[in-house]
């Protein structure tokens, strides 16, 4: 695999297809801040955001211009320039069972001009980002989608799922009055240079997070330029243990009720936690503040503790979405990355549309949840075995998702009666994948 992944040329069967439209597709020159600039006003304008301030391009050329910036420009325009279509990509470090990671191809600001839409231009950016992906060696592809309708038909699968939570403050009473360590107001720089840290040392423990890089961190926190609004009403609070080390923070804005000072609404833009101790500090915080009514917390884990240390579980509506799209492009290397619950001996007959990972493959896992795969004609007669499209087994692969829901479905095919078991035993997670962010 390359190393210098940004500068891995575009693909030749995509280059081919958009040129017989009459575009030209290529690689962004990110050292150049114009050429840059020009990709990033497409970029905003394609989820219909305001045009890029000098100080978010100063921010974003600093901030995104390691990753293989691709564009594809229409000549006939007036601003030639300005590209039609826009990718964003680069490797990433993703967190599968058993405290390991394997590496991803990211897929991020995937947008298309709404004066060239119904031209193939879309397949060709995904396809082509794929097909650059297998020929790098990376085993799959990641993403974070606007819309649930348009990536499966390139293999994605949803894999982790997030619930945007909103907490009625006056039912919503802890079990525990225990409280431990100290909790205090921080500024957006000393979260910057705390928060990751923390992050990291608890980044391999949960399925579906990915290495946050600090553009993210800045924008999380404030620091970075473009949304005057968030920075200025931005605040957070840092929990530290008993013996004064940092384990957690809370980022959050407070907004109020001009007809009723008493009910205001404080929203959790990021809470991190690294043990139980911080997690129920932070929370009870925010529950707790003074004259707020409402708590909204987005992109929380599906199975927050929350729920469960609350007298009334009521007092959280949770509305569930899908967040991170997974697609297996290698599939022996995909599934030997991540450890299994105990031995299991199980056949997937894989069906792939644009043929990266298609047959029939056996997976052999041991008793240290340790797995070998091999590529077979035929399956021995004594295994576990479904029919599937690498849609679902991407959907499958952190162990956020059941098999025996997607045979309930028709999504899956036993082909050995109660398959569908011996496989959930077998990929269950111990702890429910979640992704902090968006990318």
């Amino acid at each position: 695999m390359t190393n210098d992944f940004a500068k891995h040329p575009v693909d030749e069967t995509s280059t081919d297809s958009l040129v017989a439209s009459g575009l030209r597709y290529g690689l962004v020159d990110t050292s150049d801040r114009d050429s840059f600039e020009a990709w990033l006003q497409a970029d905003y304008r394609g989820f219909h955001g305001p045009t890029a301030s000098k100080e978010q391009v100063d921010s974003q050329f600093t901030g995104v211009t390691y990753r293989r910036t691709v564009g594809v420009w229409d000549d006939s325009l007036v601003t030639p320039d300005v590209p039609v279509a826009t990718t964003s990509s680069w490797t990433e470090q993703l967190t599968v069972p058993g405290d390991r990671t394997i590496e991803a191809w990211a897929i991020s600001s995937v947008t298309v001009s709404p004066t060239h839409r119904r031209r193939g231009i879309a397949r060709s950016l995904i396809e082509g980002e794929l097909r650059s992906a297998a020929a790098m060696g990376l085993p799959m592809a990641i993403l974070t989608v606007s819309e649930s309708t348009i990536y499966g038909r390139f293999g994605f699968g949803p894999a982790v799922f997030a619930a945007d939570l909103s907490i009625d403050t006056q039912r919503a009473q802890f079990r525990s009055t225990q409280r431990r360590g100290k909790l205090q107001p921080v500024s957006s720089t000393e979260f910057v240079e705390e928060a990751p840290t923390v992050f990291e040392r608890i980044r391999t423990s949960t399925p579906g997070q990915i290495k946050i890089w600090p553009l993210r961190w800045d924008q999380i926190s404030g620091k970075a330029p473009g949304d005057d609004d968030y920075t200025k009403k931005t605040r957070i609070v840092r929990y530290d243990d008993d013996g004064g080390t940092p384990r957690g923070f809370v980022v959050y804005r407070v907004a109020g009720d001009e007809l009723d000072f008493t009910n205001h609404k404080l929203t959790v833009d990021y809470l991190l936690a690294e043990n139980p101790e911080a997690y129920e500090a932070l929370w009870r915080y925010v529950l707790e503040v003074d004259l707020v009514r409402e708590v909204k917390a987005g992109l929380r884990s599906v199975d927050e503790p929350l729920l469960w240390q609350l007298s009334d579980r009521r007092a959280i509506t949770a509305t569930p979405v899908d967040h991170l799209w997974l697609r297996i492009l290698d599939v022996p290397a995909a599934l030997t990355a991540r450890r299994y619950s105990g031995p299991s001996r199980i056949g997937f007959d894989i069906s792939d549309a644009l043929e990266f990972a298609q047959g029939r493959f056996v997976l052999e896992t041991d008793e240290t949840g340790n797995a070998h795969v091999s590529k077979v004609e035929d399956f021995p007669a004594d295994i576990a075995a479904v029919a599937l499209s690498i849609n679902e087994l991407s959907s499958l692969y952190l162990g956020g998702v059941t098999v025996n829901s997607l045979v309930a479905a028709h999504r899956v095919q036993e082909l050995t009666e109660g398959a569908g078991d011996i496989i959930d035993r077998a990929f269950r997670s111990a702890m429910t994948p979640w992704l902090s962010v968006w990318f």
